[in-house]
């Protein structure tokens, strides 16, 4: 069995919980073909109703796909979706599982992607979200350290955690694979936070540093000449709200032992926190902003109300 064929195992036995007679529809792209391939040739094993659609790339993340692909979406038990722009917050995959399909997108999957990500017992990785959610799900403020700088405290009011476990078994379930993490928009925040991860468009860092200084729930310094770019360019769109601190998450996919580059993946690495500046809309926040910059931090200490918790770690 190729690494393609078990990853696509484990994202249609495991995550998916494809059964003998149900439908199922792979919607890819020209470049994302040899995933969708292998995705198929799992599904088609369980089920005689396995169908893959394939479509150019779309031009931005959340544009409609076609209307042909729309229609297998909603036709569909279950669906996976590896495609290079993202399909996650389209009309067409929110109606299909609203209406009772279950499935999951993956956004800008690469061959190395698709391999790391979902060389992992996603029972596992549900497990330490579970174990990550009892643990800060009452939490008032959590408080995030490394030794590179950052010391950034988030208030999270009455907003409520979200899990991302790739568990897409009960009928109108959604996910992005690879999976793994816990994550909430906080309603403030207020230190530094340093980015020595992974962040768009740097990818992978080595030995370079990206710090953000918050105040009052809004980024005010940014140490990156590209990032401050795209940050101004939104805020002369929607104002303040292209510096809303966004999002706090945690890691929990044990599988991920080193960051690549890939904000999808190394987002999910269990031991590391990522932050996020603008959109938090679709995360149960109330800020509507033209970006969403994520950046991972590594080996992080937390602090939930003061008290020091343990993150997962690897499978190393």
């Amino acid at each position: 069995m190729s690494e393609l064929d078990a990853a696509a195992s484990t994202a249609v036995r495991q995550c998916l919980a494809l059964e003998a007679g149900e439908s199922c529809v792979i919607v890819t792209d020209d470049e994302r073909e040899p995933i969708g391939e292998a995705l198929y040739e799992v599904a088609r094993e369980i089920t005689d109703d396995a169908t893959v659609v394939r479509f150019p790339p779309g031009e931005q993340h959340g544009a409609e796909p076609p209307e042909p692909v729309a229609a297998a979406f909603s036709g569909a038990d279950a669906f996976l979706a590896p495609t290079t722009k993202s399909l996650s917050h389209t009309r067409a995959r929110s109606d299909a599982t609203d209406a009772g399909a279950r499935g999951a997108t993956l956004p800008g999957i690469t061959e190395e992607v698709f391999v790391t990500g979902l060389d992992a017992d996603y029972d596992r990785i549900l497990t330490e979200c579970e174990r990550m959610l009892e643990r800060v799900a009452d939490a008032d403020e959590i408080r995030v350290t490394t030794d590179r700088g950052t010391d950034l405290t988030v208030i999270l009011g009455d907003r409520e955690w979200h899990d991302d476990t790739g568990d897409v078994g009960d009928p109108g379930s959604f996910s992005n694979l690879p999976a793994g993490e816990v994550f909430i928009s906080p309603v403030s925040a207020e230190g530094t936070y340093v980015v020595d991860g992974t962040m768009r468009p740097h990818g992978l860092l080595e030995g370079e540093e990206l710090e953000f200084v918050v105040e009052d729930g809004l980024v005010t310094e940014i140490s990156d000449d590209e990032i401050r770019r795209q940050v101004e360019e939104a805020e002369e769109e929607a104002g303040d709200a292209a510096r809303n601190l966004a999002e706090l998450g945690i890691g929990t996919n044990v599988g991920v032992t080193d960051l690549i580059g890939s904000v999808l993946l190394d987002e999910k690495a269990a031991g590391t926190v990522h932050v996020a500046i603008g959109d938090n809309a679709g995360i149960g926040g109330e800020t509507d902003a033209p970006l969403h910059l994520d950046g991972i931090i590594r080996k992080p200490t937390v602090f939930v109300d003061g008290e020091e918790i343990e993150l997962p770690t690897t499978d190393e």
